[in-house]
């Protein structure tokens, strides 16, 4: 048996070997080893359990939005956002080697990928078949050999299980991007220097007239960018709604520790998951859209 890497060189994903969660980390960590689990709730066992350092786990896309079982796995996992990482999606169509565009009378891929390229479906009158995942549609499709059917996948699920491209980046919408949450064990927080940050939290408002309000006040009068707010139901109650909110800002900075002050006293609960610097396509995009970064 080949005996196991060290942690420090495995970086954990959900999905199967060639997903696009699988092709951030090698984009961000190209010297790591990636680590494949079945789940989400696995890559955040194996980063306690010391098997792997990092976790790369994508929060939200342009265009499906938000990926809803990490706002609720994320304030109970123990781990801390040490990073962010933008990754542009670029969808391919694969086939067994031998297959063309004349053969291919199926696609399979999962959901989000098949919505994501329905202009090229229509126009090849593919049917679409869901599969759980991206790059398991790819490995099935390799094992099978089946000529009549297509994937929707990643370029590096293309090489990992050595298909076919009949036609690349074939997305309908060329602002198709993920933003993935790279987690490890302990904080890694840089210093109050000036440069830009992010730091992201969740908490939950006292069941009280007004309280979302007066919990965000503060990030208002002390000129604080809050660049998300989602809103999701705990517990099965409906009046216990948590938060998770990404800011612009340091928690040692004084205008984001009066805002979160502020916070904590119209809250229930408060709890900082991460500071980290803030990635290069944030501050571009803030710039394409006239604000400050």
């Amino acid at each position: 048996m080949t005996a196991a890497k060290p942690s420090s060189r495995r970086i954990a994903f959900q999905g199967a070997p060639g997903a696009y969660s699988d092709l951030a980390c090698r984009r961000v960590f190209p010297r790591m080893a990636t680590l494949a689990c079945p789940a989400f709730e696995d890559v955040i066992a194996v980063v306690r359990r010391g098997r792997a350092e990092l976790a790369m786990l994508p929060i939200e896309n342009s265009l499906a939005g938000r990926v809803a079982d990490i706002h609720h796995l994320l304030p109970e996992s123990g781990l801390f956002i040490i990073g962010e990482h933008f990754e542009r999606v670029k969808h391919q169509l694969l086939a067994v080697p031998g297959a063309s565009l004349k053969t291919i009378k199926i696609v399979r891929s999962h959901v989000h990928a098949l919505s994501q390229c329905r202009r090229l479906i229509r126009e090849l009158g593919l049917k679409a078949v869901v599969s759980a995942d991206t790059a398991g549609a790819a490995a099935e499709l390799a094992q099978s050999g089946d000529a009549g059917v297509a994937v929707i996948a990643s370029e590096l699920a293309g090489r990992i299980y050595k298909l076919k491209t009949l036609k690349r980046n074939i997305e309908d919408a060329g602002h198709n991007t993920t933003r993935f949450l790279i987690m490890a064990r302990k904080p890694k927080t840089p210093p109050n220097n000036g440069r830009p940050v992010v730091t992201s939290f969740v908490f939950r408002v006292k069941n009280v007239p007004a309280a979302l309000y007066k919990a965000l006040g503060g990030f208002a009068t002390n000129g604080i960018n809050m660049t998300k707010l989602e809103s999701y139901m705990i517990g099965g109650e409906f009046t216990a709604t948590q938060f998770y909110a990404d800011i612009e800002g340091h928690p040692e900075s004084r205008p984001v520790r009066l805002a979160l002050e502020e916070l904590d006293f119209v809250t229930r609960e408060l709890k900082i998951l991460g500071t980290y610097p803030a990635h290069p396509y944030r501050l571009k995009a803030a710039q394409r859209s006239g604000s400050d970064p």
